[in-house]
């Protein structure tokens, strides 16, 4: 018993060290990006932004000639500190279009990130927008008869999600909590090809992603909306504004929302956090 509990002891040591070098490897690498997060504290959650207190100290220098000090400081920040500095440098100040070369970087980043096939576009078919300001929408009924808090008149765009209450699985009780509305209607060549988009943004699943806080939802497209007068690009269940910690009105703010290719529905809806990010010596 004694023997495999020191090789227990041991294996968790060699692998506390591993991902201690990691994070040393990351913090390295992101020192000019960290100069960022110490810029921007106020736009961090305040989880994040007990772990960079540090960064706000006079006598701590970024650029560092003994680079083993500033990584012995940061060798505890959260993996998605890293993910934000990484996309402030291609996510602009101003919420709208991404220009091709942007796209292509982010979804780049996130899918090395959260380990996922993240896509602008998949077979051609598109969003107008993959970074935009989100609002708040309410539940939407998941089968006939169907009254929670919050609920919407009507059914979404794509109709019930379960025939009846005893055919409800959990599946379809995550789809809808896990459900963003998008401006379908303003895809390429969607007046000509409306059957093709309808199938295509049925339930497609997508990342969504605050690039100030780093907190990221797998979920789905549940409904079309909202009307183009509104400002907004797309909109977010209670469940997903509440942890993407956004906001409606004049306090709205921006979202990266890009597709995940996933043709055979294995990926789980919900929250998700990046994964350690691995690094060559």
């Amino acid at each position: 018993m004694q023997d495999k509990n020191n090789h227990y002891k041991n294996l968790k040591a060699k692998l506390e060290e591993r991902h201690k070098g990691i994070k040393e490897r990351l913090v390295t690498k992101h020192k000019d990006a960290l100069s960022w997060v110490s810029n921007n504290t106020k736009q961090l959650t305040a989880g994040t932004v007990g772990s960079l207190l540090l960064l706000a100290s006079p006598t701590l220098k970024l650029i560092d000639k003994q680079p083993e000090h500033v990584n012995q400081q940061f060798a505890k920040l959260p993996e998605n500190v890293f993910l934000i500095t990484d996309l402030s440098k291609y996510v602009p100040d101003q919420v709208g279009a991404l220009i091709s070369g942007q796209e292509e970087k982010i979804a780049s980043i996130l899918s090395d990130y959260y380990n996922l096939p993240v896509k602008p576009d998949i077979n051609g078919l598109r969003l107008q927008h993959t970074y935009g300001y989100i609002g708040a929408e309410q539940h939407l009924m998941r089968y006939p008869g169907d009254s929670v808090e919050n609920m919407a008149p009507g059914r979404g765009a794509y109709g019930y999600f379960a025939s009846s209450r005893e055919n409800l699985t959990q599946k379809e009780v995550d789809m809808e909590k896990y459900y963003i509305a998008v401006q379908t209607f303003l895809a390429t060549d969607f007046a000509t090809r409306t059957s093709e988009y309808r199938d295509f943004f049925k339930y497609r699943k997508m990342l969504v992603v605050n690039p100030n806080n780093g907190r990221a939802m797998v979920v789905v497209i549940g409904d079309a909306g909202p009307a183009v007068w509104t400002k907004k690009h797309l909109g977010g269940s209670p469940e997903v504004m509440k942890y993407l910690q956004r906001v409606d009105g004049s306090q709205k703010g921006g979202v990266l929302y890009f597709f995940i290719d996933d043709p055979e529905d294995k990926i789980p809806l919900g929250p998700i956090e990046p994964k350690v990010k691995v690094l060559n010596s």
